[in-house]
């Protein structure tokens, strides 16, 4: 029993590194979306060096769940539990990378550029800081109806990004001087696009925690 209440415990505090992860990556989109509105390079450079602090995160929580894997040899449900936080963390990192990428388009757009940033990049990222919210609460409750709602956010986002890149496009054809600078905006939309994927892959993966089958939540 001193075992088990152990192994209960050390699996606690992982399921709250992982949770805390995803809201550092959330808050590394919120803070990219921001910098990128408001043509803040010193704080986009910020975000870039904070990235490497999440990659410390998600390495430390793979190495825990290793360790934990090696000492407590788990089976059935309490082995997926260990293997999903080691995926979801490689996902949260992802997702923090591709925030980490928005910062890096600001630079290029550089703070005295005269392009109006899109406003659907912002409601964008709005609705993948809301998926955020629903994987972690999927995550918590280990609750797949949570995560099958994500396939129908990801729908919204995939949208959203059709439509930035039709609109950046056509502003591409009457501005040509100002392609690169277009461009960027529409880096930082797929950047979004594919934050919200990885999101995706963590319903997924709660799929499996909870079922033990995969499951496509794209179908």
């Amino acid at each position: 029993m001193v075992i088990r209440a152990q192994f209960e415990e050390e699996l606690t505090t992982l399921k709250n590194d992982v949770k805390s992860l995803a809201y550092e990556a959330q808050n590394a989109l919120e803070t990219a979306i921001e910098v990128l509105y408001t043509h803040d390079v010193t704080r986009a450079k910020e975000i870039i060096e904070v990235d490497s602090k999440i990659d410390e995160r998600e390495i430390k929580i793979n190495e825990d769940a290793i360790l934990m894997i090696a000492k407590q040899q788990p089976v059935a449900k309490d082995l997926r539990r260990l293997i999903i936080a080691i995926k979801i963390s490689s996902d949260l990192e992802r997702m923090a990378d591709h925030a980490t990428n928005i910062a890096k388009a600001t630079i290029h757009l550089g703070e005295n550029h005269n392009i109006t940033i899109n406003p659907a990049i912002r409601k964008m990222a709005h609705e993948a800081k809301d998926m955020v919210d629903v994987a972690v609460k999927a995550f918590e409750h280990e609750d797949i109806s949570l995560a099958k709602k994500l396939a129908h956010m990801d729908d919204v986002v995939d949208e959203m990004y059709g439509n930035v890149v039709k609109e950046m496009l056509e502003l591409t054809a009457i501005n040509p001087e100002q392609i690169q600078h277009i461009m960027q905006m529409a880096y930082s939309a797929r950047y979004i696009e594919r934050f919200a994927d990885h999101i995706t892959n963590i319903g997924e993966s709660i799929f499996y925690l909870v079922k033990g089958t995969s499951y496509d939540l794209n179908n």
